[in-house]
């Protein structure tokens, strides 16, 4: 075998280092010690969060008709339709989607026609300087030769963010529904809350008739009579706050369902929401229902893929380009079989020196890989965080319930008996105000709780990612958490 000679060596070291060195050219593989594992339960948990029955689980994911309101059900349905902020998701999920599309377009070969006229002069023409013209007309072929993989993993990435995007629109998705479901459940609560001031409202002015008939008669001072007034107005006054906050709620509903709030409206009614048990299950479903999760681990992917790319921009690249069609002098000539012409050729690009743009492609690139692997790894603890929130909300307020409803029984006795006793004259009128000011502040505590559960339960739903069914593939969340090497 002939030995090269030193000056063809030294043309071709540079594309020999390249191709030994190819295999480096991939993303880097992540280290599953630095991705976030599933605790093994919740520390909230118990039996009650574990077990689901069949009736509740929702496997076409309206985990909202378990409440068992026909008016939040069509609700979240109009949300789901015309909602700005899941179009808004779906726009950027339809961009991301053309993107992938473009990159994956710069792998396949590029075909196209043409037809040009020039008219020349000068020393390159055949009359010797005299000007002359050429027309062409023709098709041209071009072929990158993806030898590195840097078009792939540029292609993998651009398919990893569209992925992520699916996530985020999914995220959208649950965001409107626990919003809207939210939102749905404070207005009935107010609606509730509303209902309990009037109907103290009306005991007062009951209250107050009666003092000042006692005060017109001589029996009491005109000091009764202003302290009853004064519970009745700033009773008044509290009724008029709970009205300002439905408003500001209605017209929040509006925005979701993507009503303009002078056009929507949504009567007072019973508050007859069912309140279901939701079943936190294992800590690991988390990570396979949590679209937010979910993304964020595509992003990381993603960021692995590019560090690929970036390491690729080292190598040559390498492209086979091909013409044919006629070229001549008089159009009448042009599409002679002596006119025809072709040509074909192989392009090698090697990047020699940039000034350190390559180098500082790469490292970026790494950069951009570790906030990933970080936001990843702080979404996780976030996902569980949230479940662990609202698990412990719910059973602290479960007692906390029952504990208020002790309270208002209570509350409730007590202005039985003062009612009784200062209508009889036993005790004063501080004793009765006393009273029902006790029994109305505890009663709007119980139903504060008891919206408090509500707005847990649809807390805890959103920690899980929008339902509790079974996952689809049961290894999914250990292949989730460990997947570290998708470019390498």
């Amino acid at each position: 075998m002939t030995l090269l000679t030193h000056p063809l060596r030294t043309a071709l070291a540079p594309l020999v280092a390249a191709l030994v060195l190819a295999g480096c050219a991939t993303a880097p593989a992540i280290d599953p010690a630095a991705l976030p594992s599933a605790p093994a339960a919740f520390k909230e948990g118990d039996g009650r969060w574990t077990q689901a029955l069949p009736t509740q689980v929702q496997a076409d994911g309206a985990w909202w008709k378990t409440f068992s309101d026909p008016v939040l059900d069509g609700l979240v349905e109009r949300a789901l339709e015309r909602n700005n902020s899941i179009q808004i998701a779906a726009a950027r999920l339809a961009q991301s989607r053309a993107l992938l599309q473009a990159t994956d377009a710069q792998r396949a070969p590029q075909l196209g026609i043409g037809a040009d006229a020039t008219r020349q002069g000068g020393a390159i023409t055949p009359a010797g300087g005299g000007a002359g013209k050429l027309l062409r007309a023709g098709a041209n072929f071009s072929w990158e030769l993806d030898l590195f993989g840097r078009l792939a993993q540029a292609s993998q990435a651009a398919s990893l963010d569209a992925r992520s995007r699916e996530a985020l629109l999914r995220n959208a998705r649950l965001v409107v529904q626990a919003d809207v479901a939210r939102s749905y459940l404070a207005l009935r609560a107010l609606d509730a809350e509303r209902a309990l001031v009037r109907e103290t409202i009306g005991a007062y002015r009951d209250t107050l008739a009666l003092t000042e008939r006692r005060f017109e008669a001589g029996d009491i001072a005109e000091l009764d009579v202003a302290r009853v007034r004064t519970e009745l107005a700033a009773t008044e006054s509290d009724a008029l706050a709970l009205d300002r906050r439905r408003a500001e709620i209605e017209h929040a509903l509006a925005v979701l369902v993507g009503d303009a709030a002078s056009d929507f409206r949504l009567d007072s009614g019973n508050w007859n929401t069912a309140l279901p048990v939701i079943p936190a299950g294992v800590p690991s479903t988390v990570l396979t229902r949590r679209p937010d999760v979910d993304a964020a681990r595509q992003s990381m992917l993603a960021a692995q893929a590019r560090v690929g790319v970036a390491q690729a921009a080292w190598f040559p690249d390498i492209a086979l380009t091909g013409s044919g069609g006629f070229a001549s002098t008089e159009l009448g000539d042009l599409f002679k079989w002596s006119a025809r012409s072709w040509g074909v050729g192989a392009l090698l690009s090697l990047p020699i020196f940039d000034g350190g743009r390559r180098d500082a492609g790469v490292r970026s690139a790494n950069a951009e890989l570790d906030a990933a692997l970080a936001g990843y790894r702080e979404q996780v603890l976030v996902a569980f965080k949230d479940v662990e929130d609202q698990l412990s909300a719910l059973r602290l307020l479960a007692e906390q319930g029952e504990a208020q409803a002790r309270a208002v029984t209570s509350a409730s006795r007590a202005t039985v008996l003062s009612d009784a006793r200062y209508r009889n004259g036993l005790v004063s009128q501080l004793e009765l105000l006393d009273a029902r000011r006790s029994e109305l502040r505890n009663r709007r505590e119980a139903l504060q709780v008891r919206s408090a559960r509500y707005q847990a339960t649809v807390g805890l739903v959103r920690a899980l990612g929008g339902g509790w069914e079974p996952a689809d593939d049961p290894a999914l969340a250990g292949r989730d958490a460990g997947n570290g090497s998708a470019g390498g």
